[in-house]
């Protein structure tokens, strides 16, 4: 007996080098056996109609391996904390610990290494967590397949249920409808059998598929009729088939190992722009405060722990915690409320910043069946009778023939004429649909009609006005009429009757000759219950929908216009081809449905609109949308989706559902917008706080703060800001999409933090009069009561006006009708009875802090009223100017 050819199933002990067989293997490309007979394919394979001896089966599946996609790695703990160290908020705070205990700054390195630790913890913790949901949403391909063996060389055939997973290459297995394909096959026979390659093509209607002697080269694998592939499931008919590869050789299993690595989202980008911005910073200030002491004061390296604390007063040190927090919570919710799982941490950021959303028509906008539009004579005007006789046809066709289940089409038919009307006639025979002649016809007896049988014949346009008694003319006046329906979106089928001489020998496909045209049924998709509401939360939420499907122009374009969604003019995708990408971001701008898609085609088109400038989403659920959901900033999927779209994603569905997606942005949104509002307020408050320090460290003869007392204001004001990850906002922040323009920010932080600093110096001029009325001058000579009350004071001012930032910067300050009081300001209130409270406290002479005259109080309550009216007033210029995000 001989070997398997390699060029069919490629397998460990091939004697071909690797990269030749790899491009004879290739399952991108045409399958090397696809130009081949049905004959030729078996003897290459050294099987037969008949199927395997169980002993050669065995063999091969010792040889070639079990019939499994190969397995997605789970990402292990110490990876996960691991690639948490890589954001670069993280990695600077991790740095500045490192000084910080290089400095002998044992406080500074303890807290600044614990919220590392902490951040890296919730969001390992959290991104674990959604892969342990998606790992119990995961399907299997396929469970079993009816396969036939034999079991001596010479034995009949027998067919057994097996695991897919035992399949091997030469396996002959049958397939029935329901059925998934479990390996890519060649059809030996088949009778009516249409199959669904929607998970690997996006098409929505099933695909007829047959056995051909020699097959065309021209088109495509999915265009081969004689070809299954693994993902596909069969929707009617049924058909004999040998498997021809499994494993990690199928078309499916090869989208695994297509490009991996996805560009930088816009969370990843925002927060690199942002780190970088700060990270100058840092790296400047400490060179600066030591140079400027050292030059003015004559101080040396006994300034450098009040440098890095300098440079730490500057960071974020919250951030990574808030952004875990807030990101950790909104998904949680998320998973809880609307059963949408998020699997990596930062896409829940990314869906808020989305404004431009991909989806395929088919189980987005419209479900998985058609339904009926309505029945037209020859001359296309409604027409009942039409309908009756469709139905006649579908109703006997389904009992006669002895199908399983009705095809799709005519499920549509009989929900819309009810089983009473077919039902009154008295069948004789039926010729189910065949791909091939692509009609079916039923024979029914009619009351009063003695002597006479009525053939019902319904199929395809162009086939059944071939069989109909027609001039010329008139035929080509009906394909125009059906030509201009099909262009509005409608599948059209044809319904035509003869009259036959009753007789008691079979009727078959040559009596289809001589028909009488009644007219047409159309039929559309039927549109998703909940995508109308949903298309409009998106368009109130600014939120652009573009639809990108393998359909046809017209049927995308009547589902859009059902939906009150305007198409506009529909781009087929083959025209893209020849534009340049900079062509295409304006194409793609412009317009709202690309029909005919490639996967390649969907994966360009998101391309071209982030690289416009967009933060894109898109949902699909199939093989083909891989390279799409790849592309995109974030990727989305329904738990039913094929299982390497699921592991792909970003973002799992529990249902196909656009409301579910239109949560999870304003989800998104509420975190995104929360993330801002901490960037905004803590930076413009410590950029504030070092541009005042540092003039003041040159004015003064001692340090204007202590390296511990900037710790505990930090530690105060970073434990109040926790608040921003639970904060309520009223509905109208969650009106556009928020990103983090790192340009918007640094604009924001700098106005503010200069007016900050302008409140900081102010107070420097309050705290000198008090302590002079008081009798404690600051100043050259000023003693250590003097400093001691001038921390104090300023230590109370920082804490107070930063309260003030919290409540008077912070987005969506109008509460939402009957919401409680909002953290945000239950923090700022805490933050102020400390920093009033503390230097009075027995903690205050612990931390080198007196207490303050009472003069002072008064005149920082006048200085506080005026920073209150300048952030007023510049918070409304700032809204005013659209740059409020």
């Amino acid at each position: 007996m001989t070997s398997v050819p390699e060029a069919v199933t490629a397998g460990s002990t091939d004697p071909a080098g690797p990269g030749e067989q790899e491009a004879r293997q290739a399952p991108g490309g045409p399958p090397p056996w696809s130009g081949l007979t049905s004959l030729q394919v078996l003897r290459q394979l050294d099987s037969g109609p008949r199927g395997l001896v169980e002993a050669e089966a065995g063999e091969r599946l010792a040889r070639f391996g079990e019939n499994t996609v190969p397995p997605w790695r789970t990402v292990s703990w110490p990876r996960r904390l691991g690639g948490s160290l890589r954001d670069p908020f993280t990695a600077v705070l991790l740095c500045l610990g490192l000084v910080s205990a290089a400095v002998s700054a044992w406080g500074t390195a303890g807290v600044i290494l614990s919220l590392v630790v902490v951040s890296c913890v919730l969001r390992a913790g959290g991104e674990r967590r959604a892969d342990r949901s998606v790992a119990e949403l995961r399907k299997l391909v396929a469970t079993t397949a009816t396969v036939l063996r034999r079991t001596p060389e010479d034995g009949a055939p027998r067919s057994r249920e097996l695991p897919v997973t035992e399949l091997v290459p030469g396996d002959v297995i049958r397939l029935a409808p329901g059925d998934l394909v479990p390996a890519d096959v060649r059809l030996l026979r088949a009778s009516g059998l249409t199959v669904h390659q929607a998970p690997l093509t996006g098409e929505s209607a099933p695909v007829a598929k047959h056995p051909v002697d020699v097959p065309e080269p021209e088109g495509g694998p999915f265009d081969q009729p004689q070809l299954c592939f693994q993902g596909s499931s069969v929707a009617s008919g049924s058909g004999t088939a040998v498997v021809v590869r499994t494993g990690a050789h199928t078309r499916f299993a090869a989208t695994r190992t297509g490009p991996g690595r996805r560009a930088a989202s816009a969370f990843d980008q925002s927060v690199h722009g942002i780190s970088w911005v700060l990270i100058r910073f840092m790296l400047l200030t400490p060179p600066l405060v030591l140079m400027a002491n050292a030059a003015l004061r004559g101080r040396g390296f006994e300034t450098l722990p009040f440098a890095v604390a300098v440079a730490v007063g500057l960071t974020p040190e919250m951030l990574p915690v808030i952004v875990t927090t807030t990101l950790a919570r909104g998904a949680s919710l998320l998973a809880r409320d609307h059963r949408v799982i998020v699997k990596r941490l930062p896409a829940l950021h990314d869906l808020g910043a989305v404004d431009v959303l991909c989806l395929d028509k088919t189980g987005t906008l419209t479900q998985d069946r058609p339904v009926l539009h309505r029945a037209l004579d020859a001359w296309g005007r409604p027409d009942t009778e039409v309908l009756r006789w469709a139905g006649v046809n579908a109703w006997w066709t389904l009992q006669l023939a002895d199908l399983p289940a009705p095809d799709a089409l005519d499920e549509a038919i009989l929900d819309a004429v009810g089983e009473d009307a077919p039902s009154a006639y008295e069948g004789v025979a039926a010729l189910p649909f065949d791909p091939v002649r692509r009609l079916s016809t039923a024979v029914v007896r009619r009351p009063g009609r003695l002597g006479l049988h009525t053939m019902v014949v319904k199929g395809a346009v162009e086939a059944v006005i071939e069989r109909c008694a027609l001039a010329e003319d008139e035929r080509a006046r009906l394909l125009a009429l059906a030509a201009r329906e099909a262009h509005g979106g409608l599948r059209l089928l044809a319904v035509a009757t003869a009259e036959r001489p009753a007789r008691s020998r079979a009727f078959t496909t040559a009596d289809e000759r001589g028909l009488t045209l009644l007219g047409f049924v159309a039929l559309r998709d039927a549109l998703a219950p909940t995508a109308a509401d949903a298309l409009e939360v998106f368009a109130d939420r600014g939120v652009a929908v573009k639809i990108l499907t393998g359909d046809h122009p017209g049927t995308a374009a009547r589902a859009c216009r059902d939906l009150g969604l305007d198409p506009g003019a529909v781009l087929c995708a083959d025209t893209i081809e020849g534009v340049t990408d900079d062509e295409l971001a304006d194409l793609a701008r412009r317009t709202t449905v690309f029909a005919r898609c490639a996967p390649e085609h969907k994966a360009r088109i998101i391309s071209a609109l982030r690289a416009g400038g967009h933060t894109t989403g898109f949902l699909g659920d199939g093989v083909n949308d891989l390279p799409a959901l790849r592309a995109a900033d974030v990727g989305i999927c329904p738990r039913d989706a094929v299982d390497v779209a699921r592991e792909s994603a970003d973002v799992v569905l529990a249902e196909k559902d656009l409301t579910a997606i239109a949560h999870a942005i304003t989800s998104g949104r509420h975190s995104s917008v929360n993330i801002a509002t901490y960037l905004r307020i803590t930076l413009s408050s410590n950029l504030g706080n070092v541009i005042a320090m540092l003039a003041t460290g040159l004015m003064l003869p001692f340090l204007p703060m202590l390296p511990s007392q900037i710790l505990v204001q930090n530690l105060c004001f970073d434990a109040a800001q926790l608040a921003f990850a639970f904060d309520r906002l009223h509905p109208s922040a969650l009106r556009r999409p928020t990103v983090l323009q790192p340009r918007r920010i640094l604009r924001f932080i700098t106005g503010f933090g200069l007016l900050g600093a302008a409140a900081d110096l102010a107070t420097f001029g309050v705290l000198a009069f008090a302590l002079h009325d008081a009798g404690g001058p600051v100043g050259a000579g000023a003693g250590g009561t003097g400093e001691a009350a001038f921390h104090a004071g300023w230590f109370t001012e920082n804490l107070l006006t930063q309260a003030l930032v919290m409540l008077l910067l912070r987005t969506g300050r109008r509460p939402a009708p009957g919401a409680p009081v909002s953290p945000v300001r239950r923090a700022a209130a805490g933050l102020a009875v400390i920093g009033i409270l503390l230097p009075l406290s027995p903690l205050g002479p612990l931390l080198e802090m007196t207490t303050l005259p009472p003069l002072y109080y008064p005149l920082l309550g006048a200085v506080l009223a005026l920073y209150t009216v300048a952030l007023r007033i510049n918070r409304s210029r700032y809204e005013k100017a659209g740059t409020g995000r």
